[in-house]
């Protein structure tokens, strides 16, 4: 301790530091002594790293997080010509929060982003989305000691009406892939029966996923968003087994017209598929239902094993849920599954009561 009003104590790496107590009481300042040392004692003192975290400290933990990510530019961004980077959630946070140091980053800065990037007129989840992004650089700044405690994220305050709650009924289904060209029909109804992801888990599916002794369908480990591996027993759906097995006489007939081994399991006339946007897009309208999305299958998956009585543990696995928060974002409940519902509890009251002869007094039970 030095003087009445400050304290010189190691900060954990064999540096000293000082620190004013910002009291003349010695009293205060040696309480402080004691809670430092504690803290060091603990390993949760870290010198002035905490007080002395800017922004720029944690865009740099951010962006060396989610580099390399699928989602790495919708998280952090583009470097533009100049080398600088620009865009993505890491660009509206920089924007509105690139001057605060991080220790003044409160639960009430992060209601004042909420409302201006709504007057920015963003969605609800792109906030939301980036909220996340900030949220994940905290907890990382935390771990490493950079940072004493997180501030409370405002989410609660975010509408979750915007959240998409959209998924196929079996007659919608059809309806849209009939209106697919019959290239595209084999992936749509992939995904439709598994709910994996489309565009980075189904047209990505090669040959060598697929073992059709075994009668199984696999994702490798880091191919998935969650970075686990995954497989998915198709001989126990016999759908989905007809499915690849339609894809395998196509490609078949394609490597013999092409001269050349094809390695993908959903392509156009050996030809990976990229993009399917468009083509999707036309057969929802064309079917009468704009605005479908090929991910709406997820949901449609999930609600389907919950009809079915699947485990959730189970259904996790299946569809490639890591949370169980998550997957209950995906489990739909719509109007007739209410309606199902009531059915069976009619049904079981009926069962349940006692029977009385129609002829008979139902009070005394004499005819």
């Amino acid at each position: 301790m030095r003087g009445r009003g400050s304290l010189k104590l190691p900060d954990g790496r064999g540096n000293r530091v000082e620190e004013s107590s910002h009291s003349k009481k010695k009293a205060d300042a040696e309480r402080l002594l004691v809670k430092r040392l504690g803290e060091v004692d603990g390993g949760r003192y870290h010198g002035r790293t905490a007080e002395r975290l800017t922004f720029a400290d944690l865009e740099e933990i951010i962006v060396n997080h989610y580099s390399g990510m699928r989602s790495e530019k919708r998280a952090i961004g583009v470097v533009n010509d100049k080398g600088k980077r620009e865009g993505g959630a890491l660009g509206h946070l920089r924007k509105h929060l690139g001057l605060y140091r991080v220790k003044h980053i409160t639960y009430d800065v992060l209601l004042s982003y909420v409302t201006a990037r709504r007057d920015e007129s963003a969605s609800e989840s792109s906030i939301n989305y980036d909220l996340a992004v900030i949220r994940k650089g905290l907890k990382i700044a935390k771990r490493a000691g950079k940072l004493e405690k997180m501030p409370d994220i405002p989410t609660d305050e975010l509408n979750s009406d915007n959240t998409r709650k959209g998924f196929f009924e079996p007659d919608e289904f059809e309806a849209v892939c009939a209106m697919l060209p019959d290239h595209h029909r084999g992936w749509a109804r992939f995904a439709y029966l598994t709910g994996w992801r489309a565009r980075s888990e189904v047209v990505t599916r090669q040959w060598k996923h697929v073992d059709l002794k075994v009668g199984t369908v696999r994702l490798e480990a880091g191919e998935t968003k969650n970075k686990k591996g995954r497989t998915f027993p198709m001989d126990a759906l016999p759908e989905l087994k007809v499915v690849i097995e339609k894809q395998r006489e196509y490609t078949h007939k394609w490597q013999k017209k092409r001269g050349e081994v094809i390695p993908w399991v959903f392509h156009n006339k050996g030809r990976p598929i990229r993009d399917y946007y468009k083509v999707w897009r036309a057969a929802c309208a064309e079917a009468g239902f704009p605005g479908k999305l090929a991910h709406d299958f997820r949901r449609t998956a999930v609600r389907r094993l919950e009809r079915a009585g699947v485990s959730r543990s189970v259904a996790m696995e299946l569809v490639g849920h890591r949370t169980e928060a998550i997957y209950r974002r995906y489990a739909i409940t719509n109007e007739q599954d209410l309606r199902d519902a009531l059915g069976k509890v009619a049904a079981l009251l009926e069962d349940a009561s006692p029977k009385v002869h129609p002829m008979s007094d139902a009070r005394t039970g004499t005819e």
